[in-house]
Protein backbone atom coordinates (compact mmCIF):
# COMPACT_ATOMS: atom_id res chain seq x y z
CA UNK A 1 0.00 0.00 0.00
CA UNK A 2 1.36 3.39 -0.70
CA UNK A 3 2.55 6.03 1.93
CA UNK A 4 0.96 8.69 -0.12
CA UNK A 5 1.99 12.02 1.48
CA UNK A 6 -0.48 14.76 -0.16
CA UNK A 7 -2.89 16.42 1.68
CA UNK A 8 -6.17 15.19 0.17
CA UNK A 9 -5.38 11.59 0.91
CA UNK A 10 -7.25 11.82 4.51
CA UNK A 11 -9.46 14.87 4.31
CA UNK A 12 -12.96 12.73 3.76
CA UNK A 13 -13.59 15.02 0.78
CA UNK A 14 -15.18 14.41 -2.32
CA UNK A 15 -12.10 14.63 -5.11
CA UNK A 16 -12.24 14.34 -9.06
CA UNK A 17 -8.32 13.71 -9.70
CA UNK A 18 -7.10 13.41 -13.14
CA UNK A 19 -3.42 12.04 -13.88
CA UNK A 20 -0.99 13.30 -16.64
CA UNK A 21 2.34 12.87 -17.61
CA UNK A 22 4.35 9.30 -17.69
CA UNK A 23 6.35 6.82 -15.65
CA UNK A 24 4.03 5.25 -13.96
CA UNK A 25 0.64 6.87 -13.63
CA UNK A 26 -1.00 3.86 -13.84
CA UNK A 27 0.50 2.50 -11.70
CA UNK A 28 -0.07 5.67 -9.30
CA UNK A 29 -3.75 5.72 -9.98
CA UNK A 30 -4.74 2.20 -9.24
CA UNK A 31 -2.14 1.95 -5.96
CA UNK A 32 -4.30 5.27 -4.78
CA UNK A 33 -7.93 3.89 -5.70
CA UNK A 34 -6.80 0.69 -3.72
CA UNK A 35 -5.56 2.79 -1.36
CA UNK A 36 -8.86 4.72 -0.87
CA UNK A 37 -11.49 1.48 -1.36
CA UNK A 38 -9.52 -0.15 1.40
CA UNK A 39 -10.38 2.53 3.66
CA UNK A 40 -14.27 2.00 2.46
CA UNK A 41 -14.39 4.87 0.29
CA UNK A 42 -16.48 4.32 -3.07
CA UNK A 43 -13.60 4.92 -5.88
CA UNK A 44 -14.45 5.23 -9.70
CA UNK A 45 -11.46 4.52 -12.28
CA UNK A 46 -11.72 5.58 -15.91
CA UNK A 47 -10.20 7.45 -18.69
CA UNK A 48 -10.83 10.21 -20.74
CA UNK A 49 -7.97 8.48 -23.37
CA UNK A 50 -7.44 5.00 -23.61
CA UNK A 51 -6.52 2.54 -20.98
CA UNK A 52 -5.65 -1.16 -20.58
CA UNK A 53 -9.26 -2.81 -19.57
CA UNK A 54 -7.77 -4.33 -16.01
CA UNK A 55 -7.76 -8.46 -16.03
CA UNK A 56 -8.49 -8.55 -11.79
CA UNK A 57 -11.88 -8.50 -12.18
CA UNK A 58 -12.19 -4.53 -11.53
CA UNK A 59 -13.80 -3.54 -14.88
CA UNK A 60 -17.38 -3.36 -14.41
CA UNK A 61 -19.52 -2.93 -17.06
CA UNK A 62 -22.53 -0.78 -15.82
CA UNK A 63 -23.71 0.59 -12.93
CA UNK A 64 -24.87 -2.32 -11.10
CA UNK A 65 -21.71 -4.29 -11.45
CA UNK A 66 -20.04 -0.94 -9.85
CA UNK A 67 -21.98 -1.01 -7.00
CA UNK A 68 -21.46 -4.46 -6.62
CA UNK A 69 -17.57 -4.03 -6.67
CA UNK A 70 -18.24 -1.05 -4.00
CA UNK A 71 -20.13 -3.25 -2.19
CA UNK A 72 -17.09 -5.41 -1.80
CA UNK A 73 -14.89 -2.93 -0.53
CA UNK A 74 -13.41 -2.50 -4.35
CA UNK A 75 -12.80 0.32 -6.61
CA UNK A 76 -14.54 -0.14 -10.09
CA UNK A 77 -13.10 0.67 -13.45
CA UNK A 78 -15.67 1.88 -16.32
CA UNK A 79 -14.85 2.54 -19.79
CA UNK A 80 -16.06 1.96 -23.01
CA UNK A 81 -14.56 -1.51 -24.47
CA UNK A 82 -12.70 -0.81 -27.55
CA UNK A 83 -12.50 -4.16 -29.82
CA UNK A 84 -9.96 -3.03 -31.91
CA UNK A 85 -7.47 -2.25 -29.59
CA UNK A 86 -8.89 -4.44 -25.80
CA UNK A 87 -8.63 -1.09 -24.26
CA UNK A 88 -11.02 1.21 -22.57
CA UNK A 89 -12.04 4.90 -24.03
CA UNK A 90 -14.25 6.67 -21.86
CA UNK A 91 -17.50 5.55 -20.44
CA UNK A 92 -20.63 6.97 -21.78
CA UNK A 93 -21.25 10.45 -21.06
CA UNK A 94 -25.08 9.06 -19.04
CA UNK A 95 -22.90 6.26 -17.16
CA UNK A 96 -20.34 8.96 -15.69
CA UNK A 97 -22.99 11.76 -14.83
CA UNK A 98 -25.03 8.77 -12.49
CA UNK A 99 -21.69 7.29 -10.83
CA UNK A 100 -19.83 10.63 -10.11
CA UNK A 101 -22.95 11.53 -7.87
CA UNK A 102 -22.06 8.34 -5.90
CA UNK A 103 -18.43 8.12 -5.85
CA UNK A 104 -16.52 9.60 -3.00
CA UNK A 105 -13.56 9.87 -5.41
CA UNK A 106 -12.86 9.70 -9.22
CA UNK A 107 -9.36 8.72 -10.31
CA UNK A 108 -9.13 9.50 -14.34
CA UNK A 109 -6.06 8.91 -16.63
CA UNK A 110 -6.62 11.73 -18.13
CA UNK A 111 -3.37 11.63 -20.90
CA UNK A 112 -1.05 8.89 -22.30
CA UNK A 113 1.94 8.82 -22.86
CA UNK A 114 3.32 5.30 -24.64
CA UNK A 115 5.08 4.18 -22.07
CA UNK A 116 7.70 7.11 -22.03
CA UNK A 117 9.03 8.70 -18.89
CA UNK A 118 7.87 11.61 -19.48
CA UNK A 119 6.17 13.94 -21.91
CA UNK A 120 5.17 17.21 -23.32
CA UNK A 121 1.71 17.05 -24.54
CA UNK A 122 0.49 17.96 -27.65
CA UNK A 123 -2.32 21.01 -28.67
CA UNK A 124 -5.48 18.66 -27.73
CA UNK A 125 -3.85 17.08 -24.75
CA UNK A 126 -4.66 16.11 -21.79
CA UNK A 127 -8.11 15.74 -21.64
CA UNK A 128 -8.95 16.80 -18.30
CA UNK A 129 -12.86 16.14 -16.61
CA UNK A 130 -14.12 19.56 -16.77
CA UNK A 131 -15.50 18.85 -13.18
CA UNK A 132 -11.88 17.61 -11.63
CA UNK A 133 -10.28 19.50 -9.08
CA UNK A 134 -7.12 18.32 -8.74
CA UNK A 135 -4.23 17.31 -11.23
CA UNK A 136 -1.18 14.72 -10.54
CA UNK A 137 1.42 15.01 -13.00
CA UNK A 138 3.62 11.90 -12.77
CA UNK A 139 7.38 11.35 -14.45
CA UNK A 140 9.72 8.72 -14.52
CA UNK A 141 13.05 9.75 -12.51
CA UNK A 142 14.92 7.35 -15.09
CA UNK A 143 14.43 9.45 -17.53
CA UNK A 144 17.03 11.90 -16.01
CA UNK A 145 20.30 10.51 -18.13
CA UNK A 146 18.63 9.99 -21.11
CA UNK A 147 17.77 11.95 -23.93
CA UNK A 148 14.70 13.79 -24.83
CA UNK A 149 14.09 11.33 -27.78
CA UNK A 150 14.87 8.35 -26.07
CA UNK A 151 12.59 8.77 -22.95
CA UNK A 152 10.15 11.99 -23.42
CA UNK A 153 6.66 11.51 -25.37
CA UNK A 154 6.55 14.01 -28.07
CA UNK A 155 10.51 14.31 -28.01
CA UNK A 156 10.26 17.41 -30.86
CA UNK A 157 7.79 19.40 -28.41
CA UNK A 158 9.96 19.15 -25.25
CA UNK A 159 13.06 20.47 -27.32
CA UNK A 160 11.13 23.37 -28.99
CA UNK A 161 9.75 23.98 -25.12
CA UNK A 162 13.42 24.02 -23.53
CA UNK A 163 15.01 25.32 -26.64
CA UNK A 164 17.34 22.38 -26.90
CA UNK A 165 17.95 19.02 -29.15
CA UNK A 166 16.06 16.11 -29.03
CA UNK A 167 19.28 14.75 -28.66
CA UNK A 168 19.91 16.13 -25.43
CA UNK A 169 20.66 14.28 -22.23
CA UNK A 170 17.69 14.91 -19.33
CA UNK A 171 19.05 16.47 -16.30
CA UNK A 172 16.74 17.29 -13.09
CA UNK A 173 16.66 21.20 -14.37
CA UNK A 174 15.10 20.34 -17.81
CA UNK A 175 12.53 17.74 -15.79
CA UNK A 176 11.93 20.59 -13.38
CA UNK A 177 11.05 22.76 -16.49
CA UNK A 178 8.73 20.22 -17.86
CA UNK A 179 6.93 19.37 -14.95
CA UNK A 180 6.52 23.13 -14.23
CA UNK A 181 6.15 24.71 -17.65
CA UNK A 182 1.76 25.19 -18.83
CA UNK A 183 3.30 24.16 -22.02
CA UNK A 184 4.26 20.94 -20.25
CA UNK A 185 2.61 18.92 -17.33
CA UNK A 186 0.84 21.73 -16.18
CA UNK A 187 -0.94 22.54 -19.40
CA UNK A 188 -4.82 23.26 -19.13
CA UNK A 189 -4.46 22.83 -15.24
CA UNK A 190 -5.88 26.42 -14.82
CA UNK A 191 -7.03 26.68 -11.12
CA UNK A 192 -6.82 23.29 -10.38
CA UNK A 193 -4.78 21.63 -7.56
CA UNK A 194 -1.62 20.83 -8.75
CA UNK A 195 1.01 17.90 -7.21
CA UNK A 196 3.49 15.87 -8.65
CA UNK A 197 4.60 12.68 -8.29
CA UNK A 198 8.77 12.07 -9.09
CA UNK A 199 8.62 7.89 -8.99
CA UNK A 200 10.91 5.64 -8.62
CA UNK A 201 13.01 8.18 -6.68
CA UNK A 202 14.87 5.44 -5.40
CA UNK A 203 17.06 5.54 -8.40
CA UNK A 204 18.37 9.07 -7.69
CA UNK A 205 21.20 10.03 -5.55
CA UNK A 206 20.13 11.93 -2.54
CA UNK A 207 22.11 15.21 -4.11
CA UNK A 208 19.96 14.69 -6.88
CA UNK A 209 16.50 14.70 -5.00
CA UNK A 210 17.17 17.59 -3.55
CA UNK A 211 18.33 19.57 -6.12
CA UNK A 212 14.73 18.36 -7.82
CA UNK A 213 12.87 19.84 -4.21
CA UNK A 214 14.76 22.80 -4.58
CA UNK A 215 13.87 23.41 -8.13
CA UNK A 216 10.41 22.91 -7.78
CA UNK A 217 9.67 24.64 -4.84
CA UNK A 218 11.42 27.57 -5.54
CA UNK A 219 9.76 27.57 -9.14
CA UNK A 220 6.47 28.24 -6.01
CA UNK A 221 5.76 24.55 -6.30
CA UNK A 222 4.39 23.86 -2.02
CA UNK A 223 6.93 20.80 -0.72
CA UNK A 224 3.73 18.76 0.55
CA UNK A 225 2.26 18.41 -2.75
CA UNK A 226 5.90 16.80 -4.15
CA UNK A 227 6.12 13.29 -3.75
CA UNK A 228 9.03 11.33 -3.64
CA UNK A 229 7.56 8.26 -4.56
CA UNK A 230 10.14 4.83 -4.75
CA UNK A 231 9.87 2.10 -6.22
CA UNK A 232 7.66 -0.50 -4.01
CA UNK A 233 5.68 1.75 -2.26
Amino acid sequence: MPVCPFDFVNDGKKHTICLVGGGGKTTVMYELAAMWAACGRKVLVLTSTHILRPVDGSFAADAAAVQDLWQQGRYAVVGTPELSTGKLTAPTQDLYEALKLQADVILCEADGSRHHLCKVPAEYEPVLLPDSDMVLAVAGMDALGNSLQQACQRPQLAAELLGCSAEKIIDVQMLAALLLSEQGARQNVGARAYYIVLNKCDLLKAAQQEEMLRLLVGAGMDEHRIWLRERGE
